[in-house]
């Protein structure tokens, strides 16, 4: 991209951000109503307090914004590693194996289908109230895009290419290294950066239950005495931090498939 390029795009978006802070203002200004809708400066005042120790109270509940906020990325990252290399050899089995495909690709999609908080209650009774109920939520939210995607992929594959490399004596685990799984890189990379997403999006409903520290348990408790002004901080320290790394992941992909867009 050329800097002619990209310094409007920098207005455009610092502009509409601009925009959605006074529309903020004013709704704010308008209902009068701190529970309900809380100002910009309220928020900004509130993250200044739960980023630092003020009258003898450290952020919230004990812990500094960035530190409930590392505690969710910490769980964010082992459960997506965990669902992202699960999601990614079932992808490869259920594209190469047709009648596993036919018996688990149902069950693949039920599992993609049900919310969090359905099953969550579930794995609390196998696994209790620690960390091991919140990582396996997250992995189980993360797994499903990532082998669909990789199944979708990887059965997909040109067939031309698989017929030659099996001529030129090429065995089945060498086919599916060397042609079947570059070929399908950029739909894998896309199942990851969705699974990376769902289970961002899932941790709040991961910490429902002790869930303090981390951003999502701070946002449920802050909700329950309607703190709305903590609540919009979380919501924002969640969003902003989840660009970043979706942004990180864009760049991972545009290094390591250079070659997608290209004909």
């Amino acid at each position: 991209m050329s800097r002619r390029r990209a310094v409007p795009r920098f207005a455009v978006r610092t502009l509409a951000v601009l925009v959605l802070l006074g529309l903020w203002q004013a709704v704010a200004m308008a209902l009068d109503n701190p529970s309900f809708i809380p100002a910009p400066k309220a928020v900004a005042d509130r993250l200044l307090l739960l980023s630092t120790t003020h009258d003898g109270i450290r952020g919230y509940s004990g812990s500094l914004l960035i530190e409930h906020l590392g505690v969710s990325l910490r769980r964010i990252l082992i459960g997506s590693v965990i669902g992202v290399v699960g999601g990614l050899v079932l992808g490869v089995v259920l594209g190469t194996v047709p009648w596993i495909r036919i018996v688990a690709e149902p069950v693949v999609t039920f599992v993609r289908a049900l919310p969090p908080l359905a099953y969550f209650s579930l794995l609390i009774i196998w696994f209790g109230i620690d960390e091991t109920p919140k990582l396996w939520l997250l992995a189980i939210a993360a797994l499903p895009p990532v082998a669909v995607a990789t199944a979708a992929a990887v059965h997909g594959a040109p067939t031309d290419l698989v017929e030659a490399a099996k001529a030129l004596g090429a065995s089945r685990r060498q086919v599916i290294q060397d042609v079947v799984l570059p070929n399908a890189l950029p739909e894998i990379f896309t199942g990851v950066r969705l699974a990376v997403g769902i289970a961002y999006s899932s941790v709040v409903a991961a910490e429902t239950v002790n869930g303090v520290p981390g951003i999502g348990g701070m946002v449920r408790d802050a909700q329950r005495y309607l703190q709305t002004d903590v609540v919009v901080v979380g919501l924002l320290a969640i969003g902003i931090s989840g660009l970043l790394i979706d942004g990180i992941l864009r760049v991972a992909e545009k290094r390591l498939i250079p070659w997608r867009g290209r004909s």
